[in-house]
């Protein structure tokens, strides 16, 4: 495992390209961007204020930034560098941004959602979508890129539009049965949307391309209720995590639960390995060190200041209670992930921050337990196989798989503090962000 060195940033923007052949920064209001692997810089730029929000267009061609303050969304070219687009929303102003699956329109959230503008780079033509709910989640493309579902809110009533991609068509507007919508999400195959109802309701609303109701899941009434949503990859499965502290998996023929996931206090089951990071001693350390490994180690394994040991079980875990009286309490399952193969779901249980939950799909049991010495900030699986990379706020990257768990040190002297990671799309590589750095780790084949 090798570490770039560390680059500046600002806003935590930094996103490999789809293609994998880039890496933007942002630092202030200037736009980098460099060789994936190389990390020279092939091309910089110079918006008008400072960046808040980066995309990439899904051919790599283009790079969008956002300036919400100016209302002002610049436009870059990596093909051509003398090529420009500004959009300027002028007194609407501009909440969000982002570009269509075509890579050629962007969609333009006004202030208090007013409307979504959607600007052609090609034909310079603009349509508007009225009425968007301001939600968590309230756009989303389906897969293949050709539908967009937008949730509203029309004479006090959520609803849902699905428009054709290709010339911003209305396609179906059906109402949904919410008393106040928090999100939508396709699934990956594109014949389900998923509609659920904010923390106050639990309600699961499954609908169909052509807006009929398949199904209606609620696992209780007069509590918090559903806080992520996750789907798997073969679109097999709905995972739902609520402020119960429990995840349920719902499948894709009945829509029916076929099970839930507890995350108590205390992990009981002998089949489920508990990795708990713990401080090494440096002076056992130092006299293991001194003895000629039968495999040379990286140098970043080498100068790591803590280590996994397996817990017995039952193992007991670090919990937080939350504030009741205050809104947005720590609790419930607040990250959600399934692995890109099926097989794994990770989870985090707000109660208990420091502890990542890898549930093993096709036996439907707990797998195993990453419990941290610091609140778990962020994971995220490898695209090309079942490896997870966890980040806490410290100089550390965690890495996980079937195979085992390894927590590697940043060799770098500077304060580093990595609060958010993603991978490039060939899983060869990651970039671990801080609030004024970045810098890339780079894994072999047989790492982890």
């Amino acid at each position: 495992m090798n570490f770039s060195e560390l680059f500046k940033l600002s806003g935590l923007l930094g996103r490999f390209s789809p293609d994998g052949k880039c890496l933007a920064s942002c630092v202030q209001y200037r736009l980098v961007v460099r060789d994936a692997s190389s990390l020279q810089v092939l091309q910089l730029y110079t918006c008008l204020d400072q960046i808040q929000y980066i995309e990439w267009s899904s051919d790599s061609l283009f790079i969008l930034c956002a300036m919400y303050k100016r209302g002002i969304v610049q436009v870059w070219s990596l093909e051509q560098p003398g090529w420009h687009c500004k959009i300027d929303e002028g007194s609407a102003g501009l909440v969000a941004s982002c570009w269509s699956p075509d890579g050629r329109h962007i969609l333009n959230t006004t202030e208090f959602h007013l409307r979504i503008t959607v600007w052609s780079l090609c034909t310079k033509s603009v349509s508007y979508i009225k009425y968007p709910k301001a939600c968590q989640q309230g756009i989303a493309f389906s897969r293949d890129g050709h539908y967009v579902a937008v949730a509203e809110r029309r004479d006090c009533r959520d609803c849902v539009s699905l428009f054709v991609c290709s010339d911003w068509q209305l396609l179906r507007h059906f109402d949904t049965d919410t008393q106040d919508l928090a999100g939508i999400e396709w699934a990956p195959n594109g014949c389900v949307l998923a509609v659920w109802d904010a923390c106050l309701e639990y309600k699961m609303l499954l609908y169909s391309l052509d807006g009929r109701l398949l199904a209606t899941y609620c696992a209780y009434e007069w509590s918090l209720g559903i806080k992520s949503v996750a789907w798997s990859p073969s679109s097999q499965f709905l995972a739902i995590g609520s402020y119960d502290e429990k995840v349920r998996i719902l499948n894709h023929v009945t829509w029916k639960k076929i099970t839930e996931f507890e995350h108590p206090a205390a992990v009981v089951s002998t089949k489920t390995v508990v990795y708990k990071e713990v401080e090494k001693c440096p002076a056992a350390e130092a006299q293991r060190l001194s003895l000629a490994p039968p495999r040379a180690l990286p140098s970043s394994l080498l100068s790591t200041h803590t280590k996994y040991d397996i817990s017995p079980v039952p193992a007991s875990l670090h919990c937080v209670k939350p504030a009741a009286d205050r809104a947005n309490p720590k609790m419930g399952i607040g990250m959600l992930a399934f692995s890109p193969d099926n097989c794994f779901l990770a989870s985090k249980n707000d109660n208990i921050p420091n502890a990542v939950w890898i549930w093993d799909i096709q036996k439907l049991k707990l797998f195993a337990v990453l419990e941290q010495l610091c609140p778990i900030q962020c994971f995220q699986w490898d695209p090309r196989q079942p490896r997870l990379a966890v980040c806490t706020g410290n100089s550390k990257v965690y890495l996980w798989s079937p195979a085992g768990c390894v927590a590697v040190q940043v060799p770098l002297e500077a304060d580093f503090q990595i609060v958010s990671l993603s991978w490039h799309s060939s899983g060869d590589s990651l970039v671990l962000l801080s609030k004024e750095n970045f810098c890339v780790c780079y894994l072999e084949r047989e790492e982890v």
